[in-house]
Formats: C-alpha cells, sequence, structure tokens
C-alpha cells in the first residue's frame, strides 16, 4: 500500500520534547519531502551520545543513580536523542516484512543444565504456534546468585478477536536499526503528570537503543491494538486501516536507562538486562491533539517496587514474530508467581516466567493485579532459545526514577 494513501499521517515529531531529544536531520530517500526536514545538525543523530561536543557523563553506580534528582536525569538526558519518525516511512508490507528483534541470549549458567526442549513440531505459517509436548519440571538446582530453578514452559494463547477493549493498551513497536527493520511489543502506561492524557509507552531498551556504543534506532513508531479484529490472522490481506485501527503513532521522545546505553552488548543478557527497560514519548498521528490514552480508551500504571510477594499472578503480552509465531497476533503467557533470576547482585534480580513467545514479543507489558486492577510490572527482555522462559527487569527505584523525570519533562 502506498504511504500517501493514509492522509492522516503528520509528521510526528515536529515539535520534540525538549526532554533527552533533539531533532536530528533525517537521510535519504524517505525523507525528500522538505516538511519533514530537521533542523538539528546531522551529527546528533548518528552520536550515541547525543550532544555534539557534550562532555561524556561517568556512569554512577545503581545506588547514587537512586539518589539522583531532576536535574541529574536532566543533565544526562541531554546527551541523548531521538530522531522523529519520518513521515509515510511505514507501510504495512514493511510491517510485515520487518524482523523480530531477537530477544538478548542469556549468558550460560555452570550450574543450571541446559533447558528442557519443548518437542514443538516444525514450524508452520501459522500465527498460532505448534503445539509443544508436555512441559517437564525442572529439577535444577537454584543458579548461582541466589535464583530460583528455571519455571516449566507455559505455552502462549492467542487473544481472542476482537481484543476486549482493556487489552487496546498493547501494541506493536516498528523501528529502524542501520539498514534493517525490526519489530517489538510496548504497551500504553499512565502518565502521572498528565493524568488521563497519557502519550507514554513502555517497552524494553533493547527495543530504542542499540547498547554500549550505539546509538537510539530510527522511524521507532507505535500501533496500539495491532490486528485486534483478525483481518490479518491467518495470512488473510487486510489493509493498513484495518491491521492499525488507531494508526500510527511516532515516537517524538525516549529514554534508556543508563546502564544500558553505558553497557549493554544488545545480543546478550548480562548485567545490563536488569535494566532493560525503556520509554517514548508519541505523537497523534491525524495532529487533532488528542492523547493516545484517550484514543484508545485506557492505559496501564507502572507498580514500581512492587513486593514480590504480592506477585502471584503475572501475565506477559507481546506480539511474537519468530517462528512458529507470525508477529500478527496479540499472544499472552498467563505464568503464576514468578521465579527469580540471579544476576548481578548490586542490581535487583530479574523476575523469570516459563513461557515460548520468541523475538518480537520484546518489550511487551508483564501485568499483575494491583488492588484488583492490572499494574505494569515488567516488560519482556530476555528468553532462552528453546523459548521455555523469559525474564524482565524488576523496576525499582532506578526505574521509578527515570520515569518521574520523564513524565514531568515531557507535559
Amino acid at each position: 500500500m502506498s504511504p500517501i494513501s493514509r492522509p492522516n499521517r503528520a509528521v510526528l515529531g515536529a515539535s520534540v520534547a525538549a526532554l533527552t531529544m533533539l531533532a536530528a536531520t533525517a537521510c535519504g530517500p524517505d525523507n525528500s519531502d522538505p516538511a519533514v526536514a530537521q533542523t538539528t545538525a546531522p551529527t546528533v543523530a548518528a552520536s550515541a551520545t547525543g550532544k555534539p561536543g557534550a562532555a561524556p557523563i561517568k556512569l554512577p553506580t545503581v545506588e547514587e543513580l537512586k539518589t539522583w534528582k531532576f536535574e541529574d536525569w536532566d543533565k544526562w538526558a541531554q546527551q541523548n536523542v531521538v530522531t522523529p519518525a519520518v513521515k509515510g516511512y511505514w507501510t504495512l508490507q514493511k510491517i510485515l516484512n520487518a524482523k523480530p528483534k531477537p530477544m538478548p541470549q542469556p549468558q550460560p549458567d555452570p550450574t543450571q543444565p541446559p533447558a528442557q526442549p519443548t518437542g514443538a513440531a516444525p514450524a508452520q505459517p501459522t500465527s498460532k504456534p505448534a503445539t509443544p509436548a508436555p512441559a517437564q519440571p525442572t529439577t535444577a538446582q537454584p543458579p548461582s546468585g541466589g535464583g530460583d530453578p528455571l519455571p516449566s514452559v507455559v505455552e502462549a494463547k492467542p487473544t481472542q478477536h476482537p481484543y476486549a477493549k482493556n487489552l487496546h493498551v498493547n501494541g506493536k513497536i516498528f523501528f529502524k536499526d542501520g539498514n534493517e527493520d525490526y519489530v517489538c511489543s510496548g504497551t500504553v502506561v499512565s502518565d502521572p503528570a498528565n493524568p488521563g492524557k497519557s502519550n507514554l509507552v513502555w517497552t524494553a531498551s533493547h527495543c530504542l537503543h542499540g547498547g554500549k556504543g550505539g546509538a537510539y534506532y530510527t522511524n521507532i513508531s507505535f500501533a496500539p491494538a495491532y490486528n485486534s479484529n483478525g483481518l490479518l490472522s491467518g495470512g488473510k490481506q487486510a489493509s493498513e486501516a484495518d491491521a492499525e485501527p488507531y494508526g500510527e503513532w511516532g515516537a517524538t521522545a525516549g529514554m534508556v536507562s543508563p546502564q544500558w546505553s553505558a553497557e549493554a552488548d544488545p545480543e546478550h543478557g548480562g548485567p545490563w538486562s536488569q535494566y532493560d527497560f525503556g520509554i517514548i514519548k508519541v505523537a497523534n498521528p491525524s495532529g487533532n491533539g488528542k492523547s493516545l490514552e484517550e484514543t484508545v480508551g485506557g492505559s496501564v500504571p507502572i507498580w514500581f517496587n512492587a513486593p514480590r510477594e504480592q506477585l502471584t499472578s503475572v501475565s506477559a503480552y507481546g506480539y511474537p514474530a519468530g517462528k512458529p509465531f507470525d508477529g500478527v497476533e496479540l499472544d499472552h503467557c498467563d505464568s503464576g508467581k514468578p521465579a527469580k533470576k540471579a544476576g548481578d547482585p548490586s542490581r535487583p534480580a530479574m523476575l523469570m516466567i516459563g513461557c515460548n513467545m520468541t523475538g518480537g514479543s520484546s518489550g511487551g507489558g508483564w501485568v499483575a493485579p494491583k488492588d484488583g486492577k492490572p499494574a505494569l510490572v515488567s516488560d519482556t527482555s530476555i528468553g532462552n532459545g528453546a523459548s521455555t522462559w523469559e525474564a524482565g527487569p524488576y523496576l525499582d527505584d532506578v526505574a521509578a526514577r527515570m520515569f518521574d523525570y520523564f513524565s514531568k519533562k515531557s507535559k
């Protein structure tokens, strides 16, 4: 479908939030329209640290980050930029052809035996995963560092069409990394600085930024309630408007954890995975001023420092696109109490659940009941090659302070 077939697409980010995001000049044939040209020096977009000539800030310790004030976050944020999405870059065909962003693979734990294979049948070109053999309970000893045994695999279930209204907060994230197009997942979250009018989407850092020595990805966009009516399911042909009932919301601002941008190897799990979370602010594609939260009919509050003993039931949502999934279905793994995944003892242990979702589900929200209502407690970060479990960061004071800064600065 031609990118001009949806006239309501606006230049996303014409007024970029002053936060971390100084608009950078987008290059190449996709930016031939002078209306989308930006004014900031083009060197910014290619920079891993943002402002040209800005002295890099030494990565603080976790304990220091927990004491950072607004001005400390602001100083660090000035060295990070997000390039606004280019008008008309994403077409339905580009989205369908985009690769699933792989989950970073954890480093081998010498105390942990190999994960049990799922016994899945050969991959089929269908939105529903092949049925795995019955999961075998693990008898592994807890891994080093105080973690728990690996959980048994839980088979992901596709969400029934049309999606229930409260699930419209879930969506697909699209972005460009170098010459490749990728997909991840994200969740509309409540914005304390703009109650009832949030334009914020929570996801994983590895869906936004290339890690140590890297930069923010480009053309970052969010499509809430993607394929809600199932018109793309089963290989069916559909229009872009059918696939994206609320359109594509381009990122105008974003932030990942300082640990991720300073330390991360995006292909492998490590201490940085314990802070693999990120946030973007998006703009209404029709330019009518209505917020994302108002448009989709809700948002999910974030539950920072959730007592682990109260997380008795966690559900992970996402759009897995690695085989045997095809990326058009909102799937979910309904888990019980998440296990603790060992890691850097100076950082909070990750949450870990049994789940067979694959790449593309990265960044999808993990929700748990709080006072009878769903609250976001993590996002999909890493998973093992056998697709039997996945882990997400525990959202502690560092995440809370980063989000508080972003919310206030984006107001």
